[in-house]
This record gives C-alpha cells, structure tokens and sequence, in this order.
C-alpha cells in the first residue's frame, strides 16, 4: 500500500455548464474553475457528479478536463473524474488525464449490470497498469449503482497507485472503519456533504464538495478549526451550512449549484437534459437558506 497523496483539504468539484443549445460551454466553464480557485479550495476535482460526467462524450470529457488543468496552472491539484461503463473506456479517459497533466483520477464502478467483488478489482487493476499517477477508488451506490464494501476498498489499495478511498454512502462507520482497519497514513475522503463533520472527526484527510460553489468560506473555515482542534468552533461553522448541505444533495449537485449559483448573481449556464432547473418552491426554499447564511 502506498500512503502518499497530493490532496487534503476542501476538495471543489465545478459544475460542468451548458449553453442554451445544451453544448458544454468551454469559456463559462473556465470562469466558473477560475472562480473555485480564488475562494480558497485545496484542490479542483472536474467530472464528478457534479460535472454530469455520463451525460458527456468522450470530446466533452477531455474539453473539460484540459480546460481545468490550463486554469489551475499549477496552483493546485487537480482530480479528474475517469469513470466509464467499461474498461476500456476507463483506462483511455485515465491515459488521457495523465498526459494532460492532472495528479489523480477518481474512478467510481459504474454498473449496468451487478459487477462482482473480482469484477470491481479487476477493473481497478486494469487501470492502474496503464498510468503511473495515483488513483481514488469513488464508492457511491446511489450514482454509480455499485456499493464496495469496506472489505473491498481494504482489498483495493493492495493495487499499488490506488492509495486514496472516497466514501459517499453516507455511513461514517464505514469511515471509523476505513480508519481503523488501514491505520492513520491511508487517505480516505469524505464525499458525503451532510456528515462533512463527523467524517472529519473519524480521520478523513479531505472533503470532495460541490458546496464551495456557493459557501467557499464556510467550507475551507470548517477545514481549519478541524486542523486547528478547535471543535466548538467547527460545530458551530458545520451547524450553520449543514441544512444547505443536505438541501443541494437531496435536490441533485448539478440543478442545485447551477441555481445556487444564479441567485448569487453568477451565470451558472443551462443543463443538459434529462436534467431541469429547480422548480420554483425549491428556489425560494434555496434563497431562504443561501440569505440565511449571507
């Protein structure tokens, strides 16, 4: 198991914007990155489920990735999303996100059919011999239709460059475990808004979040009093953003940022279909709780 890692702290994932002909805007996009990197965050992760990353072809995909890592420049890390359906398409989308330059990819199993615990490895595995950076195994049933279980995230990092886990259940005693089981030097990451806390009580190195589109500060504070100790001063911050937290993920991180980020008066674009704004109660529920926060 190898234990390095480029990446602690407030992990941003950028929506992936589109135009009014539902074609990925490029230029918005980049604004929209540029915008992430001055809030503060520690790292960019493009192509998540915040960016759509299955709603995109292959072109898309590498738009959007070699647009992120030419904003960045150096200034931070950047994660991008690789997962596909099959292996082969994983490990061309991999291949491809190294030589453009990114630090990491995070892959997620993607299921249409129920993949085995051997199937999952061997996917994994598959990937890791064709690039040299490191890799973070996404576990989230509710996305990608595959829960790992701990036994196979533990099983997983005996692949050499997968050394970092990010769990997205929402279960933290999958976190104590993870923590317990691989010792202190193991990165594992928080993909679940609503137990950003706890997660990093129980050990998590980052938090992979699309909130700092809308509450950078209070994101990367909560950061800092977990570093600092301080907990009262994290409860209090994480007390503050958390009925948003649970608002733009049980509404849907991509319809959610996008109208977070018009009521904060910036061009968030349009969705790509299936996908459809936030109705309006949700909208007035979303401003009363973004006025709530200032």
């Amino acid at each position: 198991m190898q234990s390095a890692t480029t990446f602690e702290g407030i992990i941003a994932y950028p929506i992936t914007p589109f135009d009014a002909a539902q074609q990925v805007n490029i230029p918005l996009f980049t604004s929209l990155t540029e915008r992430l990197i001055q809030s503060g965050v520690h790292a960019l992760a493009p192509l998540g489920s915040t960016g759509v990353l299955p709603y995109l072809n292959d072109g898309e995909k590498e738009a959007v990735i070699t647009a992120a890592l030419q904003q960045a420049a150096g200034r931070l890390p950047v994660l991008a999303g690789v997962s596909n359906l099959t292996t082969e398409r994983t490990v061309y989308h991999a291949k491809f996100a190294e030589k453009a330059g990114a630090a990491a990819v995070m892959i997620i199993p993607m299921s249409y059919w129920k993949l085995t615990d051997d199937e999952i490895f061997q996917h994994y595995d598959t990937v890791a011999r064709h690039i040299s950076i490191p890799i973070m195994a996404y576990n989230n049933p509710a996305t990608g239709g595959v829960d790992m279980s701990p036994t196979l995230l533990k099983r997983l990092l005996q692949i050499p460059n997968v050394t970092m886990i990010k769990e997205s259940t929402g279960d933290v005693q999958r976190m104590h475990y993870l923590r317990r089981e691989l010792g202190a030097d193991v990165a594992f990451y928080n993909g679940s808004n609503p137990l950003a806390l706890a997660a990093f009580a129980a050990g998590a190195k980052g938090w992979c979040t699309a909130a700092p589109n809308l509450i950078p500060a209070l994101n990367t504070q909560l950061y800092h009093a977990i570093r600092n100790s301080d907990l009262p001063k994290a409860q209090h911050l994480f007390y503050q953003q958390q009925p948003l937290l649970q608002f733009i993920v049980a509404k849907g991180l991509p319809r959610a940022i996008q109208a977070g980020l018009q009521l904060r008066g910036t061009d968030g674009g349009f969705l790509r279909s299936p996908l459809q704004p936030l109705d309006d109660k949700d909208m007035r529920e979303l401003e009363r709780l973004m006025e709530g926060l200032g």
